[in-house]
């Protein structure tokens, strides 16, 4: 709701457990909504396989549809609210994991998120969380409603969250997490402020890069479950080599499905394949339980040979042609919605802040501090009007600023390149100094309005 910035069919918002469907929130030319039964036999949309989750599912699933800009870029699949305590996890009808699991695979993003006030991961949340195994560098988290507690509680919920998370997802890396209030009302506590803007342009900015990443994400996929096939195949030929012709088929089945950990670690070592690349022991066990050992195939080593020589070759190239393409085609962003606020005009994100200060106003923006400025060049004994490098670094590195820092202003700050400066250029390398220690970027090129006025060219007096 906060990204469309308009209602879609089948929204519900409340403080109370409210959607208990998941909604393929999409583009369509008029607003309107499909049911998950005639969705799933719908040969354009890419849902066709969710038709083995049955019925329970599908009266729980639907397709909302409208003339919405940012959806021409994303689609979005909101799924709905995690419920805590046994009953109602029961309640639903249908394997809300193994569904999870399924648009994880396919998806590019997987946002987590929590409220300030209720950080409780519940027993179906921690399996939900469970589900995405594999897909962990997709997982993004947001910690909504930041704007309800003070710095201090900020701070003890953040830190609450994250040990949470920890004990939830086993990855060595600490998971992004973004803080702020997304929805369009007032804050409530604005002592953040700035906070809260710089986290909503991170998570902006990684969703906006979404569509120009799509395409390698569907290759790596195709990667990942080429490996996996492979893989498999090796598995399941050697289950069937293993099993006797005629008698004593069942006990033979049940001791190989036992001895699958070593069955592993033999492959590994004959094959020479990485154990991160072998599916999960128990789920395969649990899978095996029902499978007919003499129906498997036997290795075809022509095959194996087919999928080596498309990873090793073939990959590569289709790697370089999408290169291409995207070189050659406009830079794909997602327009619209909360995302157009953003991106110019006085409330865009470090408008009037850092470098930009004083664009659109009149008179140099160093102008009002330069007589604490001029104070100190003056005491640097200048030489008609000029001091030299040796002098200003001495005052320069009085900021504790790293060297190559320094380096990069003092390019900035000496306009014309004479390796001195003068009194004006003395006080833009001071102002560059103020701004690099208040937490901004230096730019890479002086913006015109910084530019020292004696320093300006006539038509950019013109202008």
């Amino acid at each position: 709701r906060y990204l469309l910035e308009q209602d879609f069919p089948g929204m519900r918002i409340g403080p109370e457990p409210t959607t208990d469907s998941f909604i393929a929130v999409m583009y369509g030319d008029s607003e309107g909504s499909v049911p998950g039964n005639a969705l799933v036999v719908d040969p354009k949309k890419p849902f066709r396989k969710l038709s083995r989750f049955g019925n329970a599912f599908l009266n729980r699933f639907m397709c909302s549809q409208l003339p919405n800009q940012v959806l021409k870029s994303i689609s979005i699949i909101d799924s709905p609210g995690i419920l805590s305590g046994e009953k109602q996890r029961i309640s639903r009808g249908y394997d809300f994991c193994q569904v999870l699991q399924w648009f994880a695979e396919r998806v590019d993003r997987i946002i987590l998120l929590f409220d300030a006030h209720k950080l409780d991961i519940s027993d179906e949340f921690s399996e939900a969380i469970k589900s995405f195994r594999g897909q962990d560098d997709k997982i993004r988290v947001v910690l909504n409603k930041a704007d309800q507690v003070d710095t201090q509680q900020l701070m003890r919920v953040y830190g609450a969250l994250m040990w949470s998370l920890g004990k939830v997802i086993n990855t060595p890396e600490v998971l992004r997490v973004y803080i702020g209030s997304f929805w369009a009302h007032p804050l409530q506590n604005t002592e953040n402020r700035r906070l809260f803007e710089a986290e909503a342009q991170d998570l902006f900015k990684d969703i906006q890069s979404l569509p120009q990443k799509a395409a390698v994400r569907k290759l790596n996929d195709l990667i990942k479950r080429a490996r996996l096939a492979k893989v498999h195949a090796y598995i399941i030929s050697y289950l069937k080599k293993e099993m006797p012709s005629v008698f004593g088929k069942e006990n033979k089945k049940k001791e190989l499905i036992s001895r699958l950990p070593e069955i592993y670690i033999q492959l590994q070592r004959e094959y020479h394949i990485s154990a991160g690349d072998f599916p999960e022991v128990k789920k395969m066990q649990e899978l095996l339980e029902t499978c007919d050992f003499n129906k498997f195939h036997s290795l075809k080593p022509k095959l194996i040979e087919a999928v080596d020589n498309m990873l090793a070759n073939k990959i590569a190239s289709l790697m370089s042609l999408i290169r291409q393409e995207e070189s050659s085609m406009p830079t794909e962003i997602v327009h619209g919605g909360a995302f157009d606020g953003t991106m110019a005009g006085p409330f865009g994100h470090g408008y009037g802040e850092g470098a930009k200060e004083g664009a659109d106003e009149d008179e140099w923006v160093v102008a009002k501090d330069k007589p604490a400025y001029d104070e100190i060049f003056y005491t640097l004994s200048p030489i008609n009007g000029k001091i030299s490098g040796i002098s200003a670094k001495k005052e320069m590195v009085t900021s504790k600023l790293p060297n190559s820092v320094l380096g990069k202003i003092w390019k900035l700050a000496d306009c014309d390149g004479d390796g001195m400066l003068d009194d004006e250029e003395f006080a833009l390398a001071k102002h560059l100094i103020k701004i690099k220690l208040d937490g901004y970027e230096l730019p890479g090129t002086l913006p015109s309005h910084l530019v020292p006025p004696s320093h300006r060219k006539p038509f950019q007096a013109a202008e």
